[in-house]
């Protein structure tokens, strides 16, 4: 029961930071768009790249792709949680390490899909925002590839997620 409480904490943190970087607006990864993510002082310095063995690791599973998932990332979500998913202590949290991010995935499924708010502790660090709901905006291909992607970037090690997995995730 503690892990699960240490995990949900997590989550809320990753929603937390995820709807605080878009500020309120977020812009799917499958629409033409001009914006990206030199907007963002953080982002300016471009998404972390996707490496050769998160590529062969990830690159398609089950219409998934890391390089989708990196564009994802780097526009919607590396403004508040840095091109390296260090995030900014206190304001965003890391997504590099990040128990919520190597956890289950239908929980960093459900949070990137339907948002967070509130107070929640990340590597002894307390954040308390708000995560935008992204399945409004995101295709969920583009959610299964950005979660994909952030859970094989940054040192994280856990499973690609499918878009089966993405559409079985319910509030």
């Amino acid at each position: 029961m503690k892990e699960f409480g240490r995990v949900a904490a997590v989550g809320m943190v990753l929603a937390v930071s995820l709807v605080a970087c878009s500020k309120g607006t977020s812009q799917s990864s499958s629409a033409s768009s001009t914006a990206g993510p030199a907007a963002s002082p953080m982002a300016a310095t471009s998404a972390a790249p996707v490496s050769a063995a998160t590529s062969t690791t990830v690159a398609s599973t089950g219409g998934v792709s890391a390089a989708l998932g990196a564009k994802v990332f780097s526009t919607n979500c590396s403004s508040c949680h840095g091109a390296t998913g260090k995030g900014m202590p206190g304001v965003f949290p890391p997504l590099a390490g990040n128990p919520a991010v190597n956890g289950p995935a239908a929980h960093v499924i459900h949070i990137v899909k339907y948002g967070l708010h509130g107070k929640l502790m990340v590597e002894g660090k307390t954040y308390n925002g708000t995560m935008p709901v992204w399945g409004k905006t995101l295709s969920v291909s583009d959610i299964a590839s950005v979660v994909t992607y952030i859970r094989a970037s940054w040192g994280n090690k856990a499973s690609a997620v499918t878009v089966a997995q993405v559409k079985a995730v319910k509030r």
